[in-house]
């Protein structure tokens, strides 16, 4: 016997809301558009994959260098906040600054997003983020898949995912293996907390009681969307100016400088040169050990660059002002299990 209840409407998905909403998403994609995304007689959005013409880059040897992430639990404070603006920005930033390390330039980025139920405002509000984040990281939105999923995510619980796609010369790749005893380290700001460490943030807001009403801009400045690093890095690769590079993500300078460094080398940094951020210096003041900072957040500092100390003023001036890179160590021969040491304190009244 028919069961009028026994359909995919009633059961919490509206496949017709979600198609409407592909034609909103194929005019976000168009604006993307980058050399090698227009393919004849093709559409991307609407069909079962993305196509993408490599062939048009002319690279000799080209590598296909992958990353996927997502935004974490800072998705919470967008909830809260009711605010989803910037966190499709974070999406691509914490994918393509992880390609741009190896000096692979981002050429296509796809989104993953679980929800209950699809809401036009906030699904837009993701979406245009997301395009304004493949726009200043100089990639094409391929496509992506939304889904719908009433059983697993309720209220306003939802999830983001990303996938993103870059191509660099086999002989140009930037492997860290050119890193040498005198080379020095430099910082390069971040713009806040970036995407790393939310969930003890949300604790330190939850547990002292730190309500919105009283505190709008703490709170607007934790939505502060992560920089996306792709086109200085790039730059500065092209001038031949980079030895190694580092994402500076979850775990801190601690545990992301060392995987660039050869086995033989060591990286002495000294804290007293770091410059934190003014929402560093607040979540230090909640009463967050040193430690703990360095481990779990950026402390000011979102991506590290290893080059030649005569290069420095070069290297200088690829950068606005907001972001000029500045020397925090050097590199040292091993002479411990460590890959990097550290010296000194952060100034956290910098």
């Amino acid at each position: 016997m028919n069961n009028p209840n026994f359909t995919y409407l009633k059961s919490g998905v509206d496949i017709k809301n979600t198609s409407n909403l592909v034609k909103y998403i194929s005019k976000l994609s168009k604006t993307t558009k980058i050399i090698g995304s227009d393919i004849k007689n093709f559409k991307n959005i609407g069909g079962f994959g993305s196509l993408f013409e490599l062939e048009r880059y002319k690279i000799k040897n080209p590598l296909i260098v992958t990353s996927t992430d997502g935004v974490g639990t800072k998705l919470e404070i967008a909830n809260h906040l009711s605010n989803y603006s910037t966190i499709g920005i974070d999406l691509v930033a914490m994918c393509v600054n992880d390609i741009v390390v190896q000096g692979a330039k981002p050429i296509v980025f796809l989104d993953y997003i679980a929800i209950p139920k699809v809401f036009p405002k906030k699904y837009k509000q993701i979406l245009k983020g997301i395009t304004k984040g493949c726009k200043i990281a100089g990639c094409f939105l391929s496509g992506g898949e939304t889904a719908e999923m009433p059983g697993i995510y309720k209220g306003d619980a939802f999830d983001l995912a990303g996938f993103a796609v870059g191509i660099v010369d086999k002989n140009k790749v930037i492997t860290g293996n050119k890193v040498e005893i005198g080379d020095i380290v430099l910082a390069i700001p971040s713009t806040g907390v970036h995407s790393n460490g939310f969930s003890l943030v949300r604790k330190i807001l939850k547990d002292k009681k730190i309500s919105t009403k009283k505190n709008k801009n703490l709170y607007k400045s934790l939505l502060t969307p992560t920089k996306i690093y792709v086109k200085e890095i790039l730059k500065l690769h092209h001038k031949k100016l980079l030895k190694a590079c580092a994402h500076i993500t979850g775990g801190g300078i601690i545990e992301n400088l060392p995987r660039v460094l050869p086995d033989n080398l060591t990286a002495i940094i000294n804290l007293s040169k770091i410059k934190p951020n003014k929402i560093m210096k607040w979540i230090k003041s909640q009463g967050v050990q040193d430690e703990e900072m360095l481990k779990t957040f950026n402390c000011g500092i979102g991506f590290c660059i290893i080059v030649k100390k005569k290069d420095l003023k070069k290297i200088s001036k690829f950068f606005t002002k907001n972001f000029k890179p500045y020397p925090i160590g050097k590199i040292s021969s091993k002479k411990n299990i460590y890959s990097i040491n550290f010296h000194g304190k952060i100034n956290w009244n910098y």
